[in-house]
């Protein structure tokens, strides 16, 4: 299939170019990082925000900026739930079940809570086994579409915070959001996390990299910073999968 020659081709380290110079949810978080200056906290934010990113009332990327620029006024946070509870009923592109996902932000913060940064960086060399842990504190299913973008947007954090990158686990699935379901509906019937679990062990490109190669192009993302061979590529797999 050409989709998986060209994912293939693009590689992991072509994702990882997309992920940094591409994607705008990691622009967010290298802003929120530098304005912050404390690593623990900010990866910490991380895990909570993805957790409540869901129900959206704007564009994914709008979110992360959102909550990229109002944490990066605060300069010292005692308690996310707290924080949330003032942080969530104020936006624009988060405005929906606020009560529900401030219970998610107090149901995950005790785990959150009990770690250093010496225990995050473990989990980054372990993602597997943070997916695990946020899937059971969560009471979720592991291929739920929070838990593995959490591991996602976490693998994000840690990368800015720690200095070096560790490619994501090839059992991870991809998350099931709006935009992968449209794009996947007009390759195949299967579901979603099974398609792209196949196009992965095909290409060799982890499904959470594949995501972060499709899912700025189904966004409209501006890609012109990126080496003209990388480019070519991601234009060519947009006409296939924007069809």
């Amino acid at each position: 299939m050409k989709i998986t020659e060209l994912i293939r081709e693009i590689g992991i380290e072509g994702a990882r170019e997309i992920e940094e110079k591409v994607d705008e949810q990691f622009k967010a978080l290298k802003n929120l990082h530098d304005n912050l200056n404390d690593g623990e906290t900010f990866i910490k934010l991380v895990i909570a925000n993805s957790l409540v990113s869901y129900q959206l009332t704007g564009k994914g990327e709008e979110w992360w900026w959102e909550f990229s620029e109002y944490f990066s006024k605060i300069r010292k946070i005692e308690s996310i739930s707290e924080a949330y509870a003032r942080f969530l009923p104020s936006t624009r592109t988060n405005k929906r079940l606020t009560t529900s996902k401030l219970r998610r932000i107090r149901k995950i913060e005790p785990f959150l809570a009990s770690l250093s940064l010496e225990d995050l960086e473990k989990y980054y060399m372990n993602m597997k086994s943070l997916w695990k842990a946020l899937s059971r504190v969560m009471g979720a299913r592991e291929d739920s579409k929070t838990i593995v973008f959490s591991v996602k947007m976490f693998g994000y954090a840690a990368r800015i915070v720690f200095g070096y990158f560790i490619p994501y686990p090839m059992d991870i699935p991809i998350p099931e959001d709006s935009r992968i379901k449209k794009i996947t509906s007009k390759l195949t019937s299967e579901k979603p996390t099974i398609f792209w679990r196949k196009v992965a062990k095909e290409s060799g490109v982890p499904p959470l990299h594949i995501d972060s190669i499709i899912w700025p192009i189904a966004g409209g993302a501006e890609a012109s910073n990126l080496d003209q061979k990388l480019r070519t590529k991601l234009q060519e797999l947009s006409r296939l999968i924007m069809v």
